[in-house]
């Protein structure tokens, strides 16, 4: 037998653990109304209306360009005359502006370095066999032939890289090139000279494979054969496609195409005419 005082606080204990706690018994909601009795909220709760603001603004978004879309007045007959003025415009603008090749500069320190560096070496290059010194005279020829020959070597690849560079470009007006759109590119020399290339018919210029250019005068081409093409050529026919000339006017050269059987035309160079041009296409007119 346990003492009376141990027996007592066994019963008050089970007694007061009988009952679950208040959560288990009660349903969600009650319990949160219980909850709410006892203790206040900290934070008050807001309706949720973001939702159904934005919806009815959006509505009457809709709504009101509906409606201001069939309110608004037909358009004119006059736009498209309008329209052809505007071409018409852009395309005499199109004549005024001039392509400047950005690299111009670049190209230009380019070659004076190379020459500089060229004439340099030739010129010092004697000096190797007048002073004195314990190298043999197949070591200094040697030494001398090496330094020239690089610096030639240099100086070669610098003028082969910006020979095509365009350091100018212009649509030449059809007024102006017989009827037909043309276009007019400026290269440079080695020595800095303009050398300014006239293109007859645009056409004729295709995609190269040469390293630094993008433009070649095509060696070989075909008309269509479509009913609608205007041009008709006779077998033997020569045509002028390009012509080079200096700053002065002087001709250079020329790019002539024969045309033979079924509309197929072969090229040839007669004298120096530039064929290679290298241009940035994101900046043309």
């Amino acid at each position: 037998m346990l003492p009376r005082s141990l027996l007592q606080q066994r019963l008050l204990f089970r007694s007061s653990s009988f009952h679950p706690p208040l959560s288990r018994n009660l349903s969600f909601a009650r319990t949160q109304r219980l909850a709410c009795a006892v203790e206040p909220a900290a934070f008050p709760s807001l309706p949720c209306r973001h939702f159904s603001i934005s919806w009815r603004r959006r509505n009457a978004v809709i709504e009101a360009t509906a409606s201001s879309a069939t309110s608004a007045p037909a358009p004119a007959a006059t736009s498209a005359p309008k329209d052809s003025e505007n071409e018409a415009n852009n395309d005499d603008e199109i004549y005024n502006k001039v392509y400047l090749g950005p690299l111009e500069s670049t190209f230009r320190r380019l070659k004076v370095f190379s020459l500089a560096s060229l004439s340099l070496s030739t010129t010092l290059a004697p000096f190797i066999f007048v002073i004195e010194s314990n190298l043999p005279m197949n070591a200094r020829l040697a030494l001398a032939s090496i330094a020239i020959t690089t610096s030639a070597t240099s100086t070669g690849m610098v003028a082969w890289c910006g020979k095509p560079y365009v350091t100018q470009l212009r649509y030449i007006r059809p007024e102006e090139n017989g009827g037909a759109e043309g276009m007019e590119m400026t290269t440079m020399s080695l020595w800095m000279k303009p050398m300014i290339t006239r293109v007859y018919d645009p056409s004729f210029l295709v995609e190269t494979r040469r390293a630094f250019a993008k433009w070649e005068l095509a060696q070989k081409v075909v008309l269509p054969k479509e009913p609608g093409c205007e041009r008709q050529v006779v077998p033997g026919q020569e045509e002028t496609i390009a012509e080079t000339r200096d700053k002065d006017g002087n001709p250079l050269g020329r790019w002539v195409v024969t045309w033979g059987e079924n509309g197929e035309g072969t090229c040839r160079e007669l004298g120096h005419v530039i064929r290679y041009f290298n241009v940035h296409e994101e900046l043309l007119p």
